[in-house]
């Protein structure tokens, strides 16, 4: 790519390549297993894996095509190669696999990610209508349900009380699977923002002494960390994109972890409200733009709905606000880390401070519309939006069909 700007230097992959195999060393392993913390290792081996398969996967995308060229509603100015979830799949499930973390759940869990990111691999490559997708990952969700990744918010003693958990959780793991894909759509955002809610879901399962759900957030944690580096660099475009592929991926499993694990001991206002303001980023984002683009009347069906592409999300209208991408990227991981204190600090919270965290992140959600309604939905004229969303060039969520021999691309170094 002409113009391209800098990359990783060497030094950072030669100090990857030995932290790898360092790792990797026998002794390494039998040192966190038995006396240091196996979280660490987790972490370490996720974080180098993933950094240093990028690469490989950019070089991939480039030979094979699979790249997004702007155009339409896309914000970013140059083909840049997709296939970075790869990467984040790789960095996630080695670590778990080479630590022998295996159970039922697990391994539908992991069975059902690689099917979808699959699916989203074919979805970069070939633009699939968006109901064939929805479809798959219905199915997908609802067989987790028969393997114990399920809500239990309702008493099995209750009538259909299986079925209501059943739809509610299959619900909810598509919603979060979709809205992780709304949310890449500018560097840094979906796998950064993945990165903190995973942080939270393993500190609350060290907290519930749920040392599976702990390990794969860890997991999670060190693959989207070992990714950023390629992908968000502050005023600078980034070198490859997750894709649908990587997105939907990272969504799925999240939100698998969270029903899968336990979240409070006979507390039910911590057991539905913790996991609500972990993702209440993505739940806020959905629950927005749907109810925005049907007042607007730009969607009148469910399949208008699901089809959109548009400008409304969360990270556009702060974009506006704020200026830039950038500024909207990190804005986002501050409100995510701040609900996710409030989840930490609720779990130990009598009722009437449990009453006040759930006030302060209901009044920070109030917050912040009030400052898009005043400065971001306000300005989305054709010239200022582009002015705004293009100052670090980005994708939009769809990807084009574009499918042209390697050598008449740039070629990766």
């Amino acid at each position: 790519m002409s113009g391209a700007s800098p990359r990783l230097p060497a030094w950072y992959y030669g100090i990857m390549v030995l932290t790898l195999g360092i790792s990797l060393l026998r002794e390494t392993r039998e040192f966190f297993f038995q006396n240091g913390p196996r979280w660490l290792y987790i972490l370490l081996l996720a974080f180098t894996l993933s950094t240093l398969t990028t690469p490989f996967c950019r070089k991939l995308a480039l030979r094979w095509g699979l790249v997004d060229r702007p155009g339409g509603h896309k914000i970013h100015q140059e083909p840049t190669p997709l296939l970075g979830g790869a990467a984040v799949f790789l960095g996630f499930t080695l670590p778990l696999v080479v630590n022998g973390i295996y159970s039922e759940q697990f391994i539908a869990i992991l069975v059902s990610a690689l099917v979808l990111f699959m699916v989203g691999v074919a979805d970069d490559s070939r633009n699939l209508k968006a109901h064939w997708k929805l479809v798959v990952q219905l199915l997908l969700a609802f067989g987790l349900t028969f393997y114990g990744v399920c809500l239990n918010l309702l008493p099995q003693a209750l009538p259909a009380a299986g079925i209501v958990n059943r739809c509610l959780s299959v619900i909810w793991i598509v919603g979060i699977t979709n809205a992780t894909n709304f949310f890449d759509g500018m560097d840094g955002l979906a796998a950064g923002l993945a990165a903190i809610v995973a942080f939270f879901l393993a500190l609350v399962a060290m907290q519930m002494h749920s040392p599976f759900v702990g390990w794969a957030a860890v997991a999670m944690i060190g693959a989207c960390l070992g990714f950023l580096p390629h992908n968000f660099r502050p005023w600078r475009r980034g070198e490859i994109f997750l894709g649908d592929a990587g997105s939907t991926f990272i969504g799925f499993v999240l939100a698998s972890l969270a029903i899968y694990g336990d979240w409070a001991d006979l507390k039910p206002v911590v057991s539905i409200f913790s996991p609500l303001l972990i993702f209440w980023i993505f739940i806020f984002d959905m629950t927005y733009i749907t109810i925005f683009r049907v007042v607007r009347g730009k969607t009148r069906t469910f399949r208008q709905w699901i089809e959109y592409v548009g400008h409304d999300h969360l990270h556009h209208r702060m974009a506006r606000v704020l200026g830039g991408p950038t500024q909207s990227v990190l804005f986002i991981y501050v409100l995510a880390v701040c609900l996710g204190l409030n989840a930490l600090l609720l779990r130990y919270a009598p009722p009437f401070m449990a009453c006040l965290l759930l006030s302060q992140a209901f009044l920070i959600v109030v917050l912040v519309s009030v400052l898009e309604a005043n400065g971001g939905n306000g300005k989305q004229e054709e010239g200022h939006e582009k002015q705004a969303l293009s100052a670090a060039p980005r994708k939009e969520h769809k990807t084009a069909r574009f499918r042209r021999p390697a050598q008449s691309l740039p070629s990766s170094p």
